[in-house]
């Protein structure tokens, strides 16, 4: 359904904390205007978890009006409790979202079992394309692959964003999935690997920074033609690794924020990007051609 540089959109904040509409907005018409395939807002790179469930709503339906149908609109809906990631499914829905993303429940460590029942409680209670989110490094639960195959059978569930940076494990549930299942990284380091190992794309942070660098790549990866985008990607290297040198979305936002495209503001109980941090994260701009 989806496919190449998917942007795991930061949620702008003025320096209080309070949302930015405005900077929202623009950011939409930015990767819009520069080649991002695909928009996913109220992710966990977007701050969801300190959104209450209005903001997160708020911040689904501003998006999918800014993008006005112009691409697709992948709302993240996931919580660790299935009412709730029920409840924001369906806020996506009215909102006119192209389709879900669930991240795996943190914290409350679901048993395999647990976890398929989560994903088939929220796909029969919603009517909205879902994607299974699997992140154990930053959730404590991994979701195995012969879990993800019988998720793949359940009706309305479309694929998943594989953020574990295991290229064999990309290969490992495209053998046992549903047929037409598709799987997108979640792992900037290592998404051209998992693109060339037959990945749809990425749902990406560094995308933030750099949305023509990442949607040429992407489309290069797609048409096979390797050498081009590990050339794209080897200059974008430093960012997909420096970007995590603190607790996403930390650094994006600092590197948006230098860039103009953002005012400052980050909830507790994170906090702005150390100054030794910074100088990586500067020179990882410098290379990526951002400065």
């Amino acid at each position: 359904m989806f496919h190449g540089s998917m942007v795991a959109l930061v949620t702008p904040m003025r320096e209080d904390g309070a949302l930015d509409v405005p900077a929202l907005q623009r950011l939409v018409d930015f990767h819009i205007e520069n080649g991002t395939h695909a928009l996913v807002p109220a992710g966990t790179t977007g701050e969801s978890a300190t959104l209450d469930m209005r903001e997160h709503c708020e911040v689904i339906r501003l998006v999918v009006e800014r993008a006005a149908g112009r691409i697709p609109v992948i709302a993240g809906t996931g919580a660790n409790s299935t009412a709730e990631a029920i409840e924001l499914s369906e806020c996506a829905k009215q909102a006119g979202a192209t389709a879900g993303l669930s991240v795996t429940p943190y914290y409350n460590k679901p048993t395999q079992e647990g976890l398929y029942l989560h994903y088939r409680k929220i796909a029969e209670a919603v009517d909205l394309p879902l994607i299974p989110y699997n992140v154990p490094g930053r959730t404590a639960c991994d979701m195995r692959p012969e879990t993800v195959s019988r998720v793949s059978r359940i009706p309305g569930v479309v694929g998943i964003k594989e953020a574990t940076g295991d290229v064999a494990r990309v290969k490992q549930i495209l053998a046992s999935a549903k047929p037409g299942f598709e799987i997108y990284s979640g792992d900037d380091a290592t998404a051209l690997d998992a693109m060339l190992a037959g990945a749809k794309g990425v749902i990406s942070v560094t995308t933030n920074a750099v949305p023509g660098a990442m949607a040429q790549m992407c489309e290069a990866a797609a048409k096979g033609d390797a050498e081009t985008a590990r050339a794209i990607n080897d200059k974008l290297m430093g960012l997909h690794r420096h970007l995590f040198i603190e607790s996403n979305p930390i650094p994006i936002k600092w590197v948006m924020a230098q860039m103009g495209l953002i005012p400052a503001g980050i909830r507790l109980p994170l906090t702005p990007l150390t100054p030794a941090s910074q100088t990586l994260v500067r020179e990882a701009m410098r290379q990526a051609g951002v400065l």
